[in-house]
């Protein structure tokens, strides 16, 4: 009986020293839940709207086949409906990222890495998405650090960040967030560079959070 009572002890101490560290650290439990409620409400309210627009598809494919007179019109609003539906199923895809990924790893990500081109014909824009997957009981920060891999005068040639930014911009890239954080950098290839990959390093300076890295094909996308 004592030894129960020493170990309930020691448990219950552990567990109010571990609270009260995470206070310290500016945690609030009710809030975080708050959060992670309003993003699942959120994903269930997204997924009854591609139900409702998926019922409106159906009704205009309905329609279509009634009314052959209206088909342009028709053809148009099926198309504004199909766009719709995929940006909710991109929105689901990324809060689920933040709630419940589906490998179920916890820790930092890249959510998303798009490239577009710029006004200049060697400018191009980069939006970059980082979140913290599954467990947001803390803040975490750091920095990215990002470089360019291609082809230079027919040598493979690296750049890094502050090769591909003008003198004045800041070379810093410091992150700071408890959910996600997007950025948008632009990028100015040399001449003669054919740039082949891109590599993300997103570097964390908070303990217990690791550092990730990924290479991804440079592949530009409509705006």
């Amino acid at each position: 009986m004592v030894r129960a009572v020493v170990v309930a002890l020691i448990f219950v101490c552990g567990y109010l020293v571990f609270e009260f560290g995470r206070i310290r650290a500016g945690y609030d439990s009710v809030e975080a839940g708050n959060i992670r409620q309003a993003y699942e409400d959120h994903i269930t309210q997204l997924d009854n709207n591609i139900v409702d627009l998926k019922q409106e598809v159906a009704l205009l494919e309905t329609n279509r086949e009634v009314d052959r007179e209206s088909y342009k019109e028709v053809e148009a609003g099926l198309a504004a409906l199909e766009v719709k539906i995929q940006e909710q199923r991109d929105a689901i895809a990324f809060y689920r990222g933040i709630v419940s990924p589906s490998d179920g790893n916890s820790g930092l990500r890249v959510q998303d890495l798009k490239l577009t081109r710029g006004k200049a014909e060697r400018e191009f824009n980069v939006r970059l998405v980082l979140v913290q997957a599954m467990k947001h009981d803390r803040k975490v920060s750091g920095d990215v650090k990002l470089s360019v891999v291609g082809d230079q005068n027919g040598v493979e040639t690296t750049y890094v960040l502050a090769d591909l930014i003008p003198d004045e911009v800041d070379k810093a890239w410091a992150y700071s967030f408890r959910y996600f954080q997007d950025f948008d950098r632009q990028l100015v290839l040399p001449d003669g560079f054919t740039p082949e990959r891109i590599t993300v390093e997103v570097r964390s300076r908070t303990r217990s959070i690791s550092s990730i890295e990924e290479t991804f094909a440079w592949a530009t996308s409509q705006g």
